[in-house]
């Protein structure tokens, strides 16, 4: 692993239940962790939301606690790289940062109206021409707008200038440096930018009545993001690196040629494959995404053993891969296929805090081991709506197919059946939109632990699951970029620090596989019918 000096690398997580700070040595590996829980509030059904200042506190403390715990100062930290929860949305005053309202988060649903009004007006296929997403609750848009329209005053100091906008990366952004930017993965997330021009787009913010005065620049993922201010750590360290959650856990995969894919299973599972350099507008309800964009000229793009001759489909045009850098003279993207579900680990944390079945989380999967399989049970976890493919937000969630025999064991079988065949339905959709066969999928998150999962996962799929010795992807991936940009790590250190923990081979019949999939595509339909 090329490498350049001696020094280390201070990665920011911020997440949904938690905000983690991990520092990595020159060799990529993670030598000390601190995390503090986040509690989100719901104040009514479908409102789900967060204290922006618990979010920065949360996440400034840890910073400064992992670096005492390292035994490290200020000094011996090379830069920092911060990834985040991304759409979850926050409006501030500029001058006091005093944010106006509680974080949207990015599972909130009070939108679901106005996306449906919009939708029946004819926008959808624009707004995917432009962004690459479809209309829904989920991104940040409609969350804007919805702040904005609930309080008169807050769009007059919208209009004045005199308010700023971020996803969690400009927030802490904003605290952490003073500057108000965003980087391009995050923006990507919005509902507002052109994948096209890699900038805010002016006739959506005209669409939306949302001024341009409130949102932040638009950066590289490696861009120049500011120093941390005076005080803070001892020392003022620069901030190199911002990805998105789930960008940042497919580069700290390794997934940086066509056709690899990565599925993260959080509080929610997202699932993506990198289509290489040239956006792959989905046909199968999936969103088109910015995997990452670097201005490093080491960051070179090696051909793909499994990359096809022809070019992948795409309706978008490319960002110019040869825009002006002050730092460099180019800059390079690379574009993903994102399949995004909104319940995962959620699923496990109902089990847990509303069902009382299970007293950690981790034992779900002792419990799920008491019976080969769920005797039928099937869980469609549409608890806050469907994500995709199915898009949704107006679905409910079901337990279906319970008898005189069914035990708790049978329940928490179908929760992590439910959280494996959603993956499926993201997967087959993906393999639809790109000629690019899929032959492995690497996996993290902390459900990724779980083994009767991950096996069922591989069985389902009929593909190898590959799980790391380490399942912290995704900060991994942000402080390999954040070092990248300073020269610590080279394009080779991904490939090098990524180690096996084990393969997950598919051993299911296909006469059971088959079984499995057709009751869960005919629950799943009755529901969408039934509720349609």
């Amino acid at each position: 692993m090329a490498k350049t000096e001696n020094g280390f690398i201070l990665a920011l997580d911020q997440g949904t239940t938690s905000s983690r700070s991990i520092i990595f040595d020159n060799q990529l590996t993670p030598i000390a962790i601190a995390q503090k829980p986040l509690g989100i509030i719901t104040p009514k059904a479908g409102f789900i939301e967060q204290n922006a200042n618990d979010i920065w506190q949360t996440q400034i403390s840890t910073a400064q606690e992992v670096i005492a715990k390292a035994g490290l100062l200020a000094t011996d930290i090379s830069a920092i790289g911060i990834t985040n929860q991304r759409e979850t949305t926050i409006i501030w005053h500029k001058k006091t940062g005093k944010p106006v309202a509680s974080a949207i988060v990015w599972q909130d649903r009070r939108t679901h109206q106005w996306c449906r009004d919009w939708r029946d007006k004819g926008f959808d296929a624009k707004i995917q021409q432009i962004t690459g997403l479809r209309i829904d609750p989920y991104f940040s848009a409609s969350k804007i707008v919805w702040l904005l329209n609930q309080n008169p005053k807050l769009r007059q100091q919208a209009l004045a200038g005199e308010l700023a906008f971020g996803t969690v990366d400009s927030w802490l952004l904003f605290n952490m440096t003073g500057e108000h930017s965003i980087d391009i993965t995050n923006a990507s997330r919005t509902m507002l930018m052109s994948l096209q021009t890699g900038d805010w787009s002016e006739e959506l913010l005209e669409l939306f009545d949302i001024p341009k005065t409130m949102l932040p620049t638009i950066k590289p993922s490696d861009g120049d993001f500011g120093v941390t201010k005076q005080g803070m750590f001892g020392k003022q360290i620069p901030v190199t690196a911002v990805l998105g959650d789930q960008q940042a856990a497919l580069y700290g995969q390794g997934c940086n040629r066509a056709g690899m894919a990565k599925s993260t299973y959080g509080t929610g599972c997202f699932l993506l494959m990198n289509t290489g350099d040239k956006p792959c507008v989905s046909h199968q309800q999936l969103l088109t995404t910015v995997a990452w964009q670097t201005t490093q000229a080491n960051h070179t793009r090696q051909p793909n053993r499994h990359e096809p001759s022809g070019k992948l489909p795409n309706l978008l045009k490319p960002l110019q891969n040869l825009q002006r850098n002050k730092k460099t003279s180019v800059t390079q993207t690379q574009y993903a296929l994102e399949g995004s579900v909104f319940m995962a680990g959620a699923i496990v944390q109902w089990l847990r805090d509303n069902l009382g079945m299970i007293a950690r989380s981790e034992d779900v999967e002792t419990l799920a081991a008491q019976v080969p399989d769920s005797q039928g049970v099937t869980l469609i976890p549409a608890f806050t709506g469907l994500g995709a493919p199915y898009w949704r937000a107006d679905a409910t969630a079901r337990l279906i197919g319970l008898t005189r025999g069914t035990t708790k064991a049978h329940i928490a079988r179908a929760a992590l059946e439910a959280i494996a065949l959603q993956a499926y339905d993201v997967l087959i959709a993906m393999q639809k939109d790109s000629p690019v066969p899929l032959h492995e999928l690497r996996v993290d998150g902390g459900a990724a632990n779980n083994n009767i999962l991950m096996q069922f996962q591989a069985d389902i799929l009929n593909v190898p699951v590959l799980r790391p010795t380490t399942t912290e992807s995704t900060a991994k991936g942000v402080a390999l970029l954040a070092g990248q940009a300073v020269g610590l790590y080279d394009d080779t250190s991904i490939g090098e620090s990524w180690q096996l923990d084990r393969i997950f081979e598919p051993k299911m019949a296909l006469s059971e596989r088959q079984a499995i999939v057709e009751r869960w595509q005919f629950y799943i339909n009755q529901l969408l019918n039934e509720q349609n």
